[in-house]
């Protein structure tokens, strides 16, 4: 091949590689638009954590709502333990979220029993979101919220036992960006106070939840993981939660986790599946 053909192929080369990438900058650049912009007030396309997820998207517009199921199994050394939820959340209002999830424990018959463990519905959640900064021009948003526990005892103790043992407070502040079209971080920490009625007592642990996503182009899908982290006392706990978003449909999404424990004492691996279906929401590329 001659200079002046290399020369020619390479220019070629380039100037598709040039195209093909201003195309899918514009479908990127498109498609967040879409999100953002199809309706007031303004929203900022944020990824959403999958094990500790947020009560609604920060931004929510009024008429938003949305399903989740999620099914999960953790190894805790001596037996396994099995998680199933219900959830509903819905935004009345701008910007309010609202929720009422129902979480499930399902122990096996050789789990220890220290008097709140046993199958059981763990309690009865109730949770609200509200986003008091959204800025377009800095891709970022922030949220104050709470949530509020009713925590039941184990159906064999129902008629034996009063049916609630305790409550727990937990007030939360959320933060996220995006940086650039498909890179998002997101920060939500806060207390929650575990109040138990037969002593009185109050314990308070600190969680530190912060997740870092990649979000595929042109689409709702993302990969990424989020640290899961406890402040108890003078100890210290995480699970490193890689992740996965997948959409099947317009209004349907499949969240796939893994849980690792840093400190494996206590538990080992974990698995959680999440079904995520959102009634309203509407798009014709997919994701």
């Amino acid at each position: 091949m001659h200079l002046g053909q290399a020369i020619a192929v390479a220019a070629f080369l380039c100037g598709f590689h040039i195209e093909v990438y201003a195309q899918q900058t514009e479908a990127d650049s498109l498609y967040i638009e879409e999100i953002e912009k199809s309706a007031e007030p303004v929203k900022v396309l944020h990824a959403e954590p999958l094990y500790i997820d947020l009560i609604r998207d920060l931004g929510a517009r009024k008429g938003e709502d949305e399903w989740n199921i999620g099914f999960g199994l953790t190894d805790k050394n001596n037996h396994d333990e099995y998680l199933a939820l219900v959830e509903y959340e819905w935004a009345p209002i701008n910007r309010l979220g609202l929720e009422v999830e129902l979480p499930f424990t399902i122990y096996p018959s050789k789990a220890p029993n220290d008097g709140h463990s046993g199958t059981k519905l763990n309690s009865i959640k109730l949770a609200a979101q509200y986003s008091f900064f959204v800025s377009e021009k800095l891709k970022t948003s922030m949220a104050i919220g709470y949530i509020q526990e009713f925590e039941l005892v184990p159906f064999a103790q129902y008629g034996n036992k009063s049916l609630f043992f305790g409550n727990v407070y937990n007030p939360f502040f959320i933060a996220a960006k995006r940086w650039g079209s498909n890179f998002h971080s997101l920060l939500y920490t806060g207390p929650a106070f575990a109040h138990a009625f037969d002593t009185g007592d109050i314990e308070m642990n600190w969680q530190i939840n912060t997740s870092f996503h990649y979000m595929i182009p042109s689409t709702r899908n993302f990969i990424g993981v989020e640290l899961n982290k406890e402040l108890y006392r003078d100890q210290f706990d995480m699970v490193i939660r890689p992740q996965m978003r997948v959409g099947v449909a317009d209004n349907l999404l499949v969240g796939i986790v893994t849980g690792i424990p840093v400190n494996k004492s206590t538990e080992r691996l974990s698995t959680f599946l999440r079904l995520i279906y959102e009634p309203g929401h509407k798009h014709s590329k997919g994701g």
